[in-house]
């Protein structure tokens, strides 16, 4: 049994991994910056600290840890308000986490598991599905804040030993996803019509289950010391097919209007959405032949079954 911090345990993710941790027979403590929302069985640490400026001495006393996964960050959002974005996302994607993990090897912790996104690596695939290894391309403030961070840690491990793994998931859904995956179920919902139908370009994502298993094997096993994982679902559809799916288990008629993909970019441009629509209809494909080479790792969930329980979690609550 080993025993696992995890930061952010009381989030979307954070959640789904510590249910995860304490299923396999593992002790977990949350570290959290407000009381409150963890899942029974976790000891919850609070740090309110920004960006942990106090975590050193806010460290539990005799608290003994054999991994870190460090879930917490300031998330990618479509309408930054931040005066300077650049500078706050790195203060707490970066500085924070280094702060932390180097907290973290100082008392003893031997391993650092890093949730970063697969933005640090790129928005779009190509045509060619994204490797670890390929040149970084992060086309926002979040995405090079969290390649930034990557590569400290990297440094920081060279230097201290501290076993550093790195995750890149892309989208996470789930029951309790928000942002704009549960935006676009409550179009479906709705019965709004989505100009989405001839948009073809297939789009990875990872169902929060799948994730957390992912983080257990990288959390506890020898093999996954010091290695970079992407991590997703099995199937990667296309938006037409993702929406499709979801008025299927959330039973209502799907409503996709046949907009050709170069009418809806030349929209995008007028009204100053380029990126955001770019997003939406180009390809993201990430490759997760190595996790499952190395760690021999494979999701426990389908697509489709992620898919039916974000539906049915949703419908518990219309």
């Amino acid at each position: 049994m080993s025993h696992v911090v995890v930061s952010g345990a009381n989030g979307f993710v954070g959640r789904a991994l510590c249910r995860a941790l304490l299923g396999a027979g593992h002790r977990v403590t949350g570290l959290v910056r407000r009381s409150g929302g963890c899942v029974d069985g976790v000891t919850e640490w609070v740090d309110a600290s920004t960006d942990y400026h106090g975590i050193a001495r806010n460290w539990p006393a005799n608290m003994k840890a054999d991994c870190v996964v460090h879930l917490a960050a300031r998330v990618h959002v479509i309408h930054d308000t931040a005066a300077d974005p650049e500078t706050a996302f790195r203060a707490t994607n970066v500085d924070g986490t280094l702060r932390l993990a180097a907290t973290a090897r100082r008392h003893g912790v031997p391993r650092f598991v890093f949730v970063s996104s697969i933005k640090a690596v790129a928005e779009q695939s190509r045509g060619q599905s994204l490797c670890e290894n390929d040149s970084p391309r992060p086309e926002d403030a979040y995405g090079r804040s969290k390649r930034a961070a990557e590569d400290a840690l990297i440094r920081m491990g060279d230097d201290t030993g501290l076993e550093v793994v790195i995750v890149r998931p892309p989208l996470v859904y789930g029951p309790h996803v928000r942002a704009n995956f549960l935006r676009l179920m409550d179009a479906v919902w709705r019965g709004v019509p989505l100009p989405l139908g001839g948009a073809d370009a297939r789009r990875s994502m990872v169902y929060v289950g799948n994730l957390a298993d992912a983080l257990v094997h990288c959390a506890t096993d020898a093999r996954a010391a010091r290695q970079c994982f992407h991590v997703a679902d099995s199937d990667a559809p296309t938006v037409a097919e993702l929406v499709r799916s979801l008025g299927r288990h959330l039973g209502k008629p799907v409503r996709l209007l046949p907009v050709p993909a170069a009418w809806l970019r030349m929209a995008a441009r007028l009204t100053g959405q380029s990126s955001r629509v770019d997003r939406l209809l180009g390809s993201l494909q990430v490759d997760t032949s190595h996790i499952r080479d190395v760690l021999g790792w494979h999701p426990p969930f389908s697509t489709d079954e992620g898919l039916a329980a974000t539906a049915d979690w949703y419908r518990s609550t219309h």
